[in-house]
C-alpha cells in the first residue's frame, strides 16, 4: 500500500494536515508534537500507516519509521484504535515510551488524557511481552513464529488470538514445544 508520502502542507486542521502530493490532497493524521513543527507550504516526507475499516480509510503519518512501527504495535493491541494510539504516543518520544513500558513505569503515562490507570496497566502488560518479542524476532527466523501460529490455528484458535498469545510468551521461554505450551496457557485465560 502507501509506505510514505512526500509533499507540501496545504492545510492544518487540528490533529491532521492536508498534504499536497503532485496536485492530490491527502488528509493525514499526525502526532501533535509533529503538527506544532509544521508550517503551511513546507515540504515534508511522512511514513504512512493506512487504517481501514468498512466505512473509513484514514492515513496516519510519522516523521520516523520507528514511530510508525511503534504505532503499528499499539494499534494491534485489543481495544486500542488509531486515535488512542496517537494519544498514547503523545506522552513522549518512542524510546522513552518503550523504556517506560519495559520498566512498568505507570507514572510516565499519567499525563496521557483519556487513558485511565487500569488501561495503562493492561497496555504495559501486553506491550512488555511484545517489545521483548520484537528483539527476539530480529534474531530468530520468522518461520518459527508462523509455524507456531499455524499449530495454534490448527487447534481451533483465531489467527489474531494466536498472534497475541505468541507475543505474550516471555522471552525466556525457548523451544517450539515450550512456546506453544505457554501460548496455550495464555489462550486458556
Amino acid at each position: 500500500m502507501i509506505n510514505f508520502l512526500r509533499g507540501k502542507i496545504k492545510f492544518q486542521e487540528g490533529d491532521s494536515i492536508t498534504l499536497d502530493v503532485s496536485g492530490i490532497g491527502f488528509k493525514v493524521f499526525c502526532l501533535k508534537k509533529d503538527i506544532s513543527q509544521f508550517s503551511l507550504g513546507k515540504e515534508i516526507e511522512l511514513f504512512i500507516f493506512l487504517y481501514r475499516t468498512q466505512t473509513t480509510l484514514d492515513l496516519y503519518g510519522f516523521l520516523t519509521r520507528e514511530e510508525k512501527e511503534f504505532f503499528e504495535v499499539l494499534v494491534d493491541l485489543p481495544g486500542i484504535g488509531p486515535k488512542a494510539a496517537v494519544i498514547i504516543m503523545s506522552a513522549g518520544p518512542v524510546d522513552k515510551l518503550k523504556e517506560a513500558i519495559k520498566t512498568g513505569n505507570e507514572k510516565f503515562f499519567e499525563k496521557v488524557p483519556g487513558i485511565g490507570p487500569k488501561r495503562i496497566q493492561k497496555i504495559i502488560l501486553e506491550l512488555s511481552g511484545k517489545l521483548d518479542r520484537e528483539k527476539i524476532k530480529k534474531s530468530q527466523p520468522q518461520e518459527k513464529d508462523s509455524e507456531i501460529i499455524n499449530v495454534l490455528i490448527n487447534l481451533g484458535f483465531a489467527k489474531s488470538k494466536a498472534k497475541l498469545a505468541l507475543d505474550g510468551v516471555p522471552k525466556e521461554v525457548e523451544g517450539t514445544e515450550n512456546i506453544i505450551r505457554e501460548a496455550l496457557k495464555i489462550l486458556g485465560k
